[in-house]
């Protein structure tokens, strides 16, 4: 029995008195008449999500669409709300029922561990003549070969037809340097060379903010913890900005050029606690930074008191409303010079890292099935927005115009995240608070949507580029000499795509789990102590200390594991390039 299943049962019996509300009830797993679309019985469906970033019942427009399709409402489980890391985890696996619907991240073996650890189920059968298999056939069977036993456990994120060499971001990066323009209009426009540039300028716009709003309770730079794994999440965000993202406690280039040790010396990971350890000194970090979590976070972007943010799904979300836009107000991404930012390239046989399963103690398969494979449809993929930009439901947010789509006078208003008053028969409520909560992005919103012609990602429609009329984005378009931001960022070869692949780092031994997570926790605890720091000397004291404490503790070996890996997968980035050169054809 493997290591992890024996984990599993020793927690089971350790644990067994505490576990009741944990998902440990007993669930029926009989079929409820849902094979001929049929949902006779109203469920709650409980969905363990480690994507999500709220916890409770789904509301809104989206519960409604669920609703009336399904007749089910879905209950995320979210660990990002309940403390983070893999308490909760753990605590419902050893009850033997993580969730009807279960995603997940898959690095380190996860997705092995589930299947023989009972938690997830077979979906062979279930699966069955349904479209998903028909159009996503090839990505299911390389999510499945992530497993030794034979079956169809889970079915991937982010499918695409495009290819492995294009990027999936759409009109704006994952990352980036997303600025309050309007200040930094007023301010000029002025050049920033580099990193240290942009500090100055966030200086000026902090005064400057702070003088016209009357107010000291605004920051250029506003922090949280929530999503702290390997390293301090916060202090990767600027090295992607430079090409980077992380493999374990590896900084990798997307290109493969390079590789750094988030320990190592001079390495890109010190030069951004350093960057932010001078943002503090001067003032411009959010004394609340160590002790918020990302709810409060995002909630001081709407109210317009963080001027920086490090993706641009946030802070316009958040805070590039309507009505800001016509004020001139928002947030767009500003040209620090010497940037190259990484951008995720399309995966045609999805992103095996992150997937969606079937509980085993699913109350109705087959129901979890149908939803599945409605998630992966032209509709589903419209539907399930969250930060992605997919265009809602047709009607209320876009219409077909002469065989184009466009958006409606609600969608105008309401896209993609504002809080705008939804009509009662779309679900009421307003349509932020009902966007789906799932984060699960089943097939990449740069597709093209065989129902429109178009992508699913409304701001890359013909009508919607060619309408943007915002005092806020014409500005920026006559500064920046582009039309969108990624052709800004290619024309001036500033994006770095790595080529999509269904790699994902395989299953570590459990010495090395052990390891990494004493060395975490010296990474992350130190990270916080330099950016917070009193002085210089007490900075150095704090580096010195986070690299012979992770050193002392083993880190090394650690590194060679993730080393290997983060040159695993630029190698299958690279074989993933050669196999997948130009987009598929697209048929509905």
């Amino acid at each position: 029995m493997k290591k992890r299943v024996l984990s599993v049962l020793l927690c089971m019996a350790m644990m067994s008195t505490v576990l009741t509300g944990c998902g440990g009830d007993d669930k029926k797993t009989a079929d409820k008449g849902s094979k001929d679309g049929n949902y006779e019985e109203f469920i709650t469906v409980d969905v363990f999500d480690q994507f999500a970033n709220y916890q409770g019942l789904q509301s809104g427009w989206f519960a409604k669409i669920v609703k009336d399709k399904f007749n089910m409402e879905l209950n995320i489980i979210a660990p990002n709300v309940a403390g983070g890391g893999d308490t909760l985890y753990q605590t419902r696996s050893a009850a033997g029922d993580l969730g009807d619907l279960v995603l997940v991240d898959t690095r380190n073996g996860v997705l092995n561990d589930l299947v023989e650890s009972g938690l997830i189920m077979d979906c062979t059968d279930l699966m069955e003549g349904k479209d998903i298999i028909a159009n996503y056939g090839d990505a299911i069977e390389g999510t499945s070969a992530l497993v030794s036993e034979e079956g169809m456990w889970a079915f991937p994120n982010m499918v695409s037809s495009n290819a492995a060499t294009s990027s999936s971001e759409a009109l704006e990066p994952t990352f980036g340097p997303y600025i309050r323009w309007d200040y930094y209009a007023e301010l000029g426009y002025p050049e920033m060379a580099d990193m240290s540039a942009f500090l100055d300028v966030l200086e000026d716009m902090q005064t400057l903010a702070r003088e016209k709003e009357g107010a000291s309770d605004i920051y250029a730079i506003s922090l949280f913890k929530d999503w702290d794994d390997n390293m301090m999440n916060n202090a990767k965000q600027p090295a992607c900005m430079y090409g980077f993202d992380e493999v374990g406690f590896v900084l990798a280039k997307a290109d493969g050029s390079d590789y750094q040790s988030v320990v190592e010396e001079d390495s890109v990971y010190a030069d951004v606690l350093e960057f932010f350890y001078e943002a503090n000194q001067r003032g411009l970090v959010d004394p609340d930074s160590t002790t918020q979590n990302y709810d409060t976070w995002t909630t001081k972007y709407k109210n317009g008191k963080t001027l920086y943010c490090p993706w641009p799904w946030v802070g316009q979300n958040m805070y590039n409303t309507a009505e800001h836009k016509a004020e001139g107000k928002g947030l767009m991404l500003a040209p620090v010079k010497d940037m190259q930012i990484f951008s995720y390239g399309c995966c045609p046989l999805g992103n095996t890292q992150r997937v969606i399963a079937i509980g085993s103690q699913a109350e109705d398969p087959q129901r979890m099935a149908d939803f599945i494979d409605w998630l992966y449809s032209p509709e589903g993929v419209e539907l399930n927005q969250q930060s992605n930009n997919c265009a809602g439901p047709e009607g209320l947010t876009w219409e077909m115009v002469d065989g184009k789509p466009v958006k409606t006078e609600f969608g105008e208003k309401a896209l993609p995240m504002n809080e705008v008053d939804v009509p009662e028969e779309w679900g009421g409520g307003n349509w932020k608070d009902g966007i789906s909560t799932l984060s699960f992005e089943a097939v990449a919103r740069t597709d093209i949507n065989p129902k429109t012609g178009e992508t699913y990602d409304w701001s890359m429609w013909e009508s919607t580029i060619a309408n943007v009329t915002s005092p806020l984005e014409e500005d920026w378009r006559e500064h920046m000499d582009a039309s969108t931001t990624m052709e800004y960022l290619e024309n001036n070869d500033m994006i770095l795509v790595a080529p999509g692949s269904a790699y994902t780092t395989p299953e570590e031994g459990s010495n090395i789990t052990t390891v990494r997570g004493q060395c975490k926790a010296a990474v992350i605890d130190n990270s916080w102590k330099m950016i917070f720091a009193k002085d210089q000397s007490e900075f150095d004291k704090y580096m010195t200390e986070m690299r012979d404490t992770a050193k002392g503790l083993g880190i090394e070996e650690v590194l060679e594991v993730d080393m290997k890996n983060a040159k695993d997968q630029d190698a299958a980035r690279k074989e993933s390039a050669k196999q997948f050169p130009t987009a598929k054809n697209v048929e509905e």
